[in-house]
């Protein structure tokens, strides 16, 4: 059985965002980091494929600033590495994105399971996660806390859900698509040989021919990139004698400011 799961770069969440002199999006000297959501997803795919003594392959879309994640990941163990890109592509058109990455793991022998993490932080949106599945005609599971049972014999998967009321007990056919939260483990640190290893490494790329289709036409058009207004705030201590009296104020300053 072979595994796959997919990363990208991003800016660091400590990073200043804004919208630079040229129209354009920054953020400045920041350095990028692996897609936090991520590192759960690759180390995931690790466990699972040494439990089932598979493969393991991770997938970036889009330019090369995702080289460095590919990096991260082989540091930590995953075996192959792959970047897929285009002429025309618009990383913020989710339908382009999930046609490219459909396609690769398309052309993956014996893939039968694809993890993806929560959700990508720059875009703070999951649904490239749902599309791809959708264009790959397979089984989603999303919200995933627990890979209870994964049988690459009998081709099942038994996965333990998050839901708003509690957990679910699922199990499906592969091939399926799942995305898995925070707490499902804990990722490891690459090691330092591993790190030395994929600092060589080099990272092959597919195009749209490669995979024997073509890049879908973008329906996201951008008129322009703003920085947001700036916001005056003011900020007051409310005194009082005691903890009622301080409440009692705060209750009449929000009643006052209809925010009650």
């Amino acid at each position: 059985m072979h595994i796959v799961t997919f990363t990208r770069s991003t800016p660091d969440t400590a990073a200043k965002v804004e919208v630079d002199g040229n129209g354009a999006v920054s953020w400045g000297d920041a350095a990028t980091v692996v897609n936090p959501w991520d590192e759960y997803s690759l180390e995931e795919a690790i466990r699972q494929a040494t439990n089932v003594k598979g493969d393991t392959t991770v997938i970036a879309v889009g330019g090369d600033l995702h080289n460095d994640s590919l990096k991260h990941s082989l540091a930590m163990g995953v075996k192959n590495a792959v970047r897929v890109n285009a002429d025309g592509l618009d990383m913020t058109d989710s339908l382009q994105w999930a046609s490219l990455a459909a396609a690769a793991v398309n052309n993956i022998d014996d893939c039968q399971l694809v993890i993806f993490g929560k959700e990508h932080v720059d875009v703070g949106s999951d649904q490239v996660t749902y599309q791809t599945a959708r264009k790959l005609g397979w089984t989603m599971l999303s919200y995933v806390s627990e890979i209870l049972e994964l049988d690459a014999e009998g081709g099942t998967i038994k996965v333990e859900k998050t839901v708003e009321q509690g957990k679910q007990i699922l199990t499906a056919k592969l091939p399926v698509v799942i995305s898995v939260l925070k707490g499902i483990n804990e990722p490891r640190y690459p090691s330092f040989i591993g790190i030395r290893k994929a600092s060589k490494a080099t990272i092959p790329e597919w195009t749209p021919a490669d995979l024997g289709i073509e890049l879908p036409a973008s329906s996201i058009t951008h008129d322009a990139y703003n920085n947001p207004p700036p916001r005056d705030i003011t900020s007051e201590i409310i005194e009082g004698e005691t903890i009622e009296e301080k409440a009692a104020q705060l209750v009449d300053k929000l009643l006052e400011e209809k925010v009650l």
